[in-house]
């Protein structure tokens, strides 16, 4: 296999507004190291919330009470909500990528927010 057409999307993705727009908001948001910390907190509850809603289970109250609390914080910030917004759009373009590359290979590979 010839990889040299994943290489050039690669480029593409480093060209696109959506990963240029995350990599500058970035770059300042995580520049404030308060700022970095509950961002970094935001992630660990959010990815335990997921883990739980996957497997079925209820995610732990305490948790789920500090990531409500958290996400207030971090959203009531303009720099931060665009920053994690941003984040979202780059995230949403991936998956439509990778759900366009497994189709084309016949794969039938679950990813939860991916339709498919």
């Amino acid at each position: 296999m010839d990889y040299s057409s994943t290489y050039r999307l690669a480029q593409d993705i480093r060209d696109s507004e959506e990963y240029k727009t995350y990599h500058e908001l970035k770059e300042t948001v995580m520049s404030d190291e308060t700022t970095a910390a509950l961002i970094r907190e935001y992630r660990k509850l959010q990815m335990s919330i997921q883990m739980s809603a996957m497997s079925g289970t209820t995610a732990n109250e305490e948790d789920m009470q500090r990531f409500s609390g958290i996400s207030t914080l971090l959203f009531s910030k303009q720099e931060v909500s665009r920053y994690l917004l941003s984040e979202m759009q780059l995230q949403q373009a991936l998956a439509d990528i990778f759900k366009i590359v497994t189709e084309a290979a016949d794969l039938e590979i679950s990813v939860p927010g991916i339709e498919g």
